[in-house]
């Protein structure tokens, strides 16, 4: 007699495996259509039978992880699901997020690689990478860099709202020479501002050291807000900034990766 290659108990536990599969990407479906949708709407995007998707949607409502709007009939993230998120935020360190990205873009590309916050004093640099051979540099974990001179900088100087200090850097940059000013590739910091925006990092060719350059791209949280800077740094001769090198693309890839580990939206 053959021995039944579906045994009562391996089915049923394949059946609670897809049922939490399930369970789960109705709530991933939810959270990606902003919170709050009509049962069409959580089916089409599960890509199930409206019937199917209403018996799990009335299970994750026992269990507090979805409720349903009495006046529109639309689901909700309920107060669990909530919780659960709140509860992954508190652990959302950008310094710690950002270790493996890190190292995939220092070994990835043979260059040094830091992550920066903002500091009291300015754009400090929390954790460091350097290659095999790297580029000799005097910054380190704890360095503080300039906000208008460094590529790092430049991104929180593009999200910078604080009327005082915007005043400061506009008289930092009237008072540099004239060779500051080509090596910054912008006559006024509204430009500059314009100009990270636009591409999206910062591009840094000499201006804080000589001989070295720079890219760096924002790493933004759940909130939409600039929490830290991503920045891989070479000697220029060596070293292509431009957006359509080898360089740019592969930060931003990063800062992106990190950015969503964060709670950031896609795109």
């Amino acid at each position: 007699m053959s021995e039944d290659p579906s045994p009562p108990r391996a089915t049923e536990r394949r059946q609670r495996v897809q049922s939490a599969e399930m369970g789960m990407g109705i709530l991933k479906a939810l959270a990606r259509l902003g919170g709050t949708a009509s049962l069409t709407a959580v089916a089409t995007a599960v890509d199930e039978s409206t019937a199917k998707v209403h018996r799990y949607l009335a299970s994750l409502i026992q269990e507090d992880l979805v409720v349903q709007d009495s006046s529109t009939q639309h689901y909700r993230l309920g107060p669990e699901a909530i919780q659960i998120g709140l509860a992954a935020m508190r652990q959302n360190d950008p310094v710690r997020r950002s270790e493996p990205a890190l190292i995939r873009l220092r070994d990835e590309l043979g260059v040094t690689c830091f992550l920066a916050i903002m500091g009291n004093l300015g754009p400090t640099i929390m954790r460091f990478e350097e290659p095999l051979q790297p580029v000799t540099i005097n910054v380190r974990a704890g360095s503080v860099l300039p906000a208008l001179w460094s590529a790092t900088g430049q991104v929180f100087l593009s999200t910078l709202d604080d009327a005082a200090q915007w005043r400061r850097l506009q008289d930092e940059l009237a008072q540099a020479t004239p060779q500051q000013r080509a090596r910054l590739g912008v006559q006024t910091l509204e430009q500059l501002r314009d100009q990270v925006r636009a591409q999206g990092c910062a591009i840094a060719r000499d201006s804080l050291l000589p001989g070295i350059s720079a890219v760096a791209a924002p790493i933004i949280d759940y909130s939409g807000r600039v929490v830290a800077v991503l920045t891989a740094l070479g000697a220029t001769g060596g070293f292509d900034p431009g957006l359509k090198g080898p360089i740019a693309p592969l930060v931003l890839r990063e800062a992106a990766t990190i950015s969503l580990s964060l709670g950031a939206a896609p795109g």
